[in-house]
């Protein structure tokens, strides 16, 4: 009982620095605007790692490498303790665990870019309706329009109401359930 719930705490906990890694990360590549209460959240969040990375890793097109290189060690690392609190002998499994534990690392990151979206879009809905100018909204906005657009040129609005966002839902669980949902089993299989 007590291995269960330090691996909750530690999963918790680190997990709350990988998400906001990601949102760092999506809100750089998707140009959102920064001054708004949320990106001062993410920023002060993970400036001690993301800062330091900055001068060994830069960015890239446009991409701000450090977020993301820090949201997979931190992930990396989460993998690689939670396996060894499950009782996989990690420090003597040999040196394929650790490419596994990255994949892993890769696969729990889609897994949470794809949660991200879900939850900007079901936000981002529901301010539409309560408070649709609030600062967050340009930022989900941001964060939502590439994947939206599309949509909303493919499926009609039935009495005034946009049904886009359903369907990135159901797109978005059809992702998690299929291809990423196979590459976690697989994955897991060559521990």
């Amino acid at each position: 009982m007590f291995n269960e719930a330090l691996q909750f705490l530690l999963k918790s906990i680190v997990d709350l620095f990988v998400l906001a890694a990601l949102v760092r990360f999506f809100l750089q590549f998707f140009r959102a605007p920064t001054r708004n209460p949320l990106a001062e959240f993410v920023v002060a969040l993970t400036d001690f790692g993301i800062r330091p990375l900055r001068r060994i890793i830069p960015g890239w097109h446009g991409l701000d490498l450090a977020s993301l290189v820090f949201a997979l060690g931190l992930e990396v690392l989460l993998v690689l303790l939670l396996l060894g609190l499950q009782g996989v002998p990690v420090l003597t499994a040999g040196p394929h665990i650790v490419p596994v534990a990255i994949l892993l690392a890769i696969i729990n990151l889609l897994k949470y870019a794809i949660y991200l979206l879900i939850v900007a879009v079901f936000v981002q809905a529901i301010l539409s309706w309560v408070n649709p100018y609030s600062p967050v909204s340009s930022v989900l906005d941001s964060l939502t329009g590439p994947f939206m657009r599309p949509l909303r040129k493919l499926v009609p609005t039935v009495g005034r109401v946009d049904l886009s966002p359903l369907v990135l839902f159901l797109i978005c669980q059809i992702i998690l359930m299929l291809p990423v949902s196979w590459l976690e089993q697989v994955s897991r299989k060559m521990i």
